[in-house]
């Protein structure tokens, strides 16, 4: 099963950090390009333990749904989200904050399995693994500007 580790440095509070992380408006924003919005569930704000969110993106052409449930939340240091409706065999999103010489580090563990055997398998290898990172980079360096910057008060709680 792929999995993509991913490391941030944001120079501001961990509460800050972790909630931005969480935060149903701003990855709407971080997610423009592929037209990602909250149709079910938890649709703005700040999503919270036990919650749900349905989004609704375009990806490679194709509108899909997928339907994530927070799983694990100790804030303002972990919580999970994993898919439990989608056209993924598995998505697992871990979310880690600690404290280190004045800064966050904000870790992403993300698994994820493609259904359809060796063929998703070979497409997780040739193309979704590169897609994925990519994605999840663009939303932490949204993350990083609005906690470093006052973005982030302008948000809905």
């Amino acid at each position: 099963m792929p999995v993509i580790e991913l490391k941030t440095r944001i120079y501001s509070t961990i509460e800050v950090c972790f909630d931005l992380s969480r935060s149903i408006d701003l990855h709407t924003l971080s997610t423009a390009k592929t037209k990602e919005i909250a149709i079910d569930g938890v649709t703005h704000g700040l999503i919270g333990a036990d919650q749900f969110v349905t989004w609704e993106a375009t990806h490679f052409g194709v509108r899909q749904q997928l339907t994530s449930k927070i799983k694990a939340f100790d804030r303002p240091f972990h919580f999970c989200d994993e898919q439990v409706k989608g056209p993924f065999r598995k998505i697992k999103h871990d979310h880690f904050f600690k404290m280190e010489n004045e800064a966050v580090i904000m870790t992403d563990r993300f698994e994820f399995e493609s259904p359809l055997g060796i063929f998703g398998r070979l497409f997780n290898k040739i193309i979704l693994t590169g897609y994925l990172k990519k994605f999840l980079l663009e939303r932490n360096e949204m993350i990083k500007k609005y906690a470093e910057g006052n973005e982030w008060k302008q948000l809905p709680e």
